[in-house]
């Protein structure tokens, strides 16, 4: 089998299981770990996979830039949005990620929601400008212009001196192995920093990352109060997810 055909092959594979596996394949296909390792690496430098120990995982498609991602499945960030706003409570103190479903949480509360929002992106915090009744608060760094939010040293020792009742956090990947992963190791540590000043984190996972995986972990599947996704219930992964410990709530 030439390599090309191989190469497809390992793609189709990857979106009929969910995975994929260097020792197991090698024996399928006949040939050497080495080849199948070689086709990995070049299917991850085309951005096709995500490379894992072992083998590899489906791409997040929330790696593109700001601007294409907000093209990608709105309707299904909308309904995750709308479940997450209505965690947030009156008075309340709330984290609020970057990213274009957190984006459309903003668009989900109600303009008359007396409560604090503290984020470290600039486009939220623009959005919530006609919510009046709103305080927001901005922590300041580096921009990561992937997500549209302030990361770096200066970021996470801003965050390491607030608290907050409930943070709201972003992804790119939701997978039963990897955990909770994003594209950006600074990202991740923001978001960690974040996650560690709130009383609860909860994710917000559109379907197309659910079973997806990015390179670097932010937290793992058991330490945030809930992960919101609009997967169908009969899901497989879902029940992965489930039976890792994740606290996964199918919304609707």
């Amino acid at each position: 089998m030439l390599a090309a055909h191989r190469r497809d092959l390992l793609l189709r594979r990857l979106r009929e299981d969910g995975r994929l596996v260097a020792k197991d394949l090698a024996v399928e296909l006949g040939v050497s770990e080495d080849s199948v390792r070689r086709d990995l690496r070049e299917l991850a430098s085309a951005g096709l996979v995500q490379r894992v120990y072992g083998g590899a995982l489906p791409v997040s498609a929330a790696v593109v830039d700001y601007a294409a991602r907000a093209q990608v499945q709105p309707e299904s960030k909308e309904r995750v949005a709308r479940a997450a706003a209505r965690l947030v409570t009156p008075g309340s103190t709330v984290l609020l990620d970057g990213g274009t479903t957190t984006l459309a949480v903003t668009r989900a509360l109600p303009l008359d929601l007396r409560a604090t929002v503290i984020t470290h992106s600039p486009t939220i915090a623009v959005a919530l400008a006609e919510h009046v009744d709103i305080d927001v608060q901005i922590i300041g760094g580096r921009l990561y212009r992937h997500s549209m939010v302030a990361c770096g040293a200066l970021a996470v020792e801003a965050a390491q001196r607030i608290g907050a009742d409930l943070f709201l956090l972003g992804v790119t990947g939701v997978h039963p192995e990897t955990g909770l992963t994003t594209g950006d190791a600074d990202e991740a540590a923001m978001k960690r920093a974040l996650a560690a000043r709130a009383a609860e984190t909860y994710v917000l996972a559109s379907a197309e990352k659910v079973g997806a995986a990015s390179p670097y972990q932010v937290l793992g599947l058991t330490d945030v109060a809930g992960i919101l996704t609009d997967a169908p219930e009969e899901d497989p992964v879902v029940a992965r997810l489930r039976a890792a410990g994740a606290p996964v709530v199918v919304v609707g």
